[in-house]
C-alpha cells in the first residue's frame, strides 16, 4: 500500500513539474510576443510618422513642380515674344540694309557721274588747248572750261551784235569742240559792266545761231544769255559736261 501511495505522489509531482515548467515557457513566450509586439509598434509610429514627412514633402513638391510650371509657362511665353520681337528686328534689320545698299547704289552712280564729268572736263580741256592755240583766253571754272573773247575781235565793237568773219572762224573752233566731245553743252554768256543785259544777251545769241545754223550743233546743246560781268566784258563761253541730264539723273535717283 505504502508503495503505490509513493508512485501516486510521484506521478503527481511529475504533473505538477510538468505544467510549472508550462506555464514558465507560456510566460516567457508571452513576454517575448509583448516584445515583438511593441517593436512593430514602434515601427508603425516611425513608420506613421515617416509618412507624414513624405506627405508633407511630397505636398512641398508637387507645390514647387506647379511653380516651375508656370514658371516655365511665363518663359516660353516670354521667349516666344523675345522671337517675335527678334524677327521684326530682323526683317527692319534686312529693309535698312536693303535700303543703305540701295542708298550706297545711288551714291556711287552719281560719284561715278561726277568722275565722268570730271574726266570729260579734263579731255575737253586739253581739246581746247589744243584747238584754240596759245593765244586763247582759256580757264576752268565749276567744272567747265572757260574760252574767253573781247568783244571787239566777235563784233567790231563793245555794242556790235553781228559777227566779223574772225569771229565766226573763231566760233567755228568753238564747233569743232562740241563735236569731238558730243557728251558736253556749251553755255555762252555776254557779260557787261554796264549794267545793259540786253546787248549782251544779242551778242551770245549771235554766237548760238551761227553754232546752230552754219556748223549743225544740236540746239540743246546750247544755251545764250546776258549777264552782269562785275569788272568784265566779252564773251564766254563755257563748255562743260551736260549739268541738265546730270541734274535729272540725280534727281531720279533720289526719288528711288
Amino acid at each position: 500500500m505504502k508503495h503505490l501511495l509513493l508512485t501516486f505522489s510521484l506521478l503527481v509531482f511529475a504533473c505538477l513539474s510538468m505544467q510549472a515548467q508550462r506555464k514558465s515557457d507560456l510566460l516567457e513566450e508571452i513576454a517575448q510576443l509583448k516584445m515583438q509586439l511593441d517593436s512593430v509598434n514602434d515601427e508603425v509610429f516611425d513608420a506613421r510618422k515617416n509618412e507624414k514627412v513624405a506627405t508633407a514633402k511630397a505636398e512641398s513638391y508637387e507645390v514647387q513642380v506647379t511653380e516651375l510650371q508656370n514658371a516655365n509657362n511665363t518663359l516660353m511665353k516670354n521667349l516666344n515674344s523675345f522671337a517675335e520681337v527678334s524677327n521684326k528686328n530682323s526683317s527692319m534689320v534686312t529693309t535698312a540694309m536693303a535700303n543703305l545698299e540701295a542708298k550706297e547704289n545711288q551714291i556711287k552712280i552719281i560719284k561715278n557721274a561726277i568722275a565722268t564729268n570730271d574726266s570729260t572736263t579734263i579731255v575737253v580741256l586739253t581739246n581746247v588747248k589744243q584747238t584754240m592755240g596759245e593765244n586763247a583766253k582759256i580757264g576752268v571754272s565749276e567744272g567747265a572750261v572757260v574760252v574767253s573773247s573781247d568783244l571787239s575781235s566777235l563784233y567790231g565793237s563793245d555794242t556790235g551784235t553781228t559777227l566779223t568773219p574772225a569771229a565766226e572762224a573763231w566760233t567755228e573752233k568753238i564747233a569743232n569742240i562740241l563735236i569731238a566731245n558730243p557728251s558736253t553743252s556749251a553755255t555762252i554768256e555776254g557779260l557787261s559792266m554796264t549794267g545793259d543785259l540786253e546787248t549782251p544777251a544779242k551778242q551770245a545769241m549771235a554766237i548760238a545761231t551761227l553754232l546752230q545754223t552754219k556748223f549743225t550743233i544740236a540746239p540743246e546743246r546750247i544755251n545764250a544769255l546776258g549777264r552782269d560781268g562785275n569788272l568784265k566784258e566779252g564773251i564766254q563761253v563755257n563748255i562743260h559736261p551736260d549739268f541738265n541730264k546730270f541734274y535729272l539723273m540725280t534727281r531720279e535717283q533720289m526719288k528711288n
